[in-house]
């Protein structure tokens, strides 16, 4: 009670999920705060700048052509409409015939949005509006499908190192070697066996593959945009992140002139769409990976915070106040443990299963927590069989009702859609 009282929350115990929701919300607060105050020191005196120099150009442009502040600005305002529309001042490509429109698709569809082409009709906005939402939801399974089989190569690849290290390693000990084969056939493959089976691709060598490959690619999709587009490397390899992260500014586009004189133009068109698929693949993957990063180091901090304050953040598994909690139509009693393993261990504990079946709820809030707590435990597990080469099989019944596979997030609900629909 002590311990209670002098906490300083002073509000008792806080659930681990609450505390590094909490601690990732004031980080991303933090992290807002600082780089809004670099952008502001780097970016508004040039702001300043441009806006005292188109002030002093629009005072010349009206007394040398004679022409009064108001009707200027009203000419100023309808060519900023026939922007919008997609009018420039220099010749661009055509925005709304077939192929202008499959690279607006694109954009929407990869959440891109670079913004230069907007729907300006009622009709086009409706038929956005349900067109993005399969399309969005299409390409992020797209992506997900996708880190999955490149999380597969990686692991077969640090498989291989792996062996190959494990081999140098043994070769000095030949002579040990042949004598435990003098003493049993089966002893040295049964080591080596172990040694694979005790042996986990780390996440952390995957996350720097995956950012090898995302630099490479956007490397040598920005020499092709600076010799097509005529921008600068460091300007090619701005445009690379913003449009491979899906963020998309639009202040710089590719691909958008008629035709590129010295190039050849559908070649170039071929590459800008491959750059651009491959390139938010691999950001996607790396974003997903590096989550999970963040998250450990979370729950490192939390790991610290413990030590002064143990109230505040109680120990997995300790919690003498809790109460069994309720579904909103019956009673819920926890379900004996069915098929232990490292996907359901932190699932199984807090489901109360009655209840939620009859309720018609796939999987609580409460579940998608837990799950998401296991959620590297998890990855490095699949690492571990891809790179073996024996993946976890999926039950039958899996299979048949449609759920199986999945990388991390994906393969967590996964694996829980498929337990409740066979409860069910």
């Amino acid at each position: 009670m002590a311990c209670r009282s002098g906490c300083c929350c002073g509000s008792g115990p806080i659930n681990e999920d609450n505390a590094r929701f909490l601690l990732l919300a004031l980080f991303i607060i933090v992290y807002l705060l600082c780089g809004a105050a670099v952008f502001s020191a780097l970016e508004q005196p040039k702001e300043r700048e441009a806006k005292e120099r188109w002030a002093q150009r629009f005072e010349h442009f009206s007394q040398k052509y004679n022409l009064s502040k108001k009707d200027l600005s009203n000419f100023l305002r309808n060519y900023e409409e026939a922007n919008v529309a997609g009018i420039r001042v220099d010749t661009i490509r055509p925005r709304w015939d077939f192929t202008g429109a499959f690279y607006f698709v694109g954009t929407v569809v990869s959440t891109i949005g670079f913004g230069m082409t907007t729907p300006a009709t009622i009709g086009g906005k409706v038929f956005l509006m349900f067109y993005g939402l399969l399309g969005c939801a299409a390409t992020i399974l797209f992506f997900n499908l996708f880190l999955e089989r490149v999380i597969t190569v990686i692991a077969v690849v640090l498989k291989s190192c792996h062996e190959r290290r494990h081999n140098k390693a043994v070769l000095p000990q030949n002579g040990q070697r042949e004598a435990n084969r003098a003493g049993g056939a089966g002893g040295n493959g049964g080591g080596k066996g172990e040694d694979l089976a005790g042996w986990k691709p780390s996440v952390y060598c995957v996350m720097l593959i995956l950012g090898a490959a995302a630099i490479l690619v956007s490397c040598c999709a920005s020499l092709m945009y600076s010799a097509a587009e005529g921008w600068g490397y460091l300007d090619s390899l701005y445009f690379c992140f913003v449009a491979f992260s899906t963020i998309g500014f639009g202040d710089m586009v590719s691909s958008q002139r008629v035709v590129y004189e010295g190039h050849a133009t559908a070649a170039y068109r071929l590459g800008n769409f491959f750059f651009i698929l491959t390139g938010v693949c691999c950001i996607y993957s790396l974003f997903n990976v590096i989550s999970i990063v963040i998250k450990q180091v979370l729950n490192w901090l939390l790991r610290r915070l413990e030590a002064p304050c143990r109230c505040c953040f109680p120990r997995r598994g300790h919690h003498p106040h809790r109460h069994p909690r309720r579904n909103v139509v019956a009673p819920g009693h926890l379900r004996a443990r069915r098929d232990p393993s490292i996907e359901t261990d932190g699932i199984n504990e807090s489901e109360t299963d009655t209840g939620r079946r009859m309720s018609g709820e796939m999987i609580s809030m409460r579940d998608f927590l837990v799950a998401n707590k296991v959620n590297l435990a998890i990855m490095q597990k699949q690492l571990s069989e891809m790179a073996i080469g024996h993946p976890r099989q999926s039950s039958s019944s899996s299979r048949q009702n449609g759920f199986s596979g999945g990388v991390g997030a994906l393969g967590i609900m996964n694996n829980r859609l498929a337990e409740t629909s066979v409860d069910r």
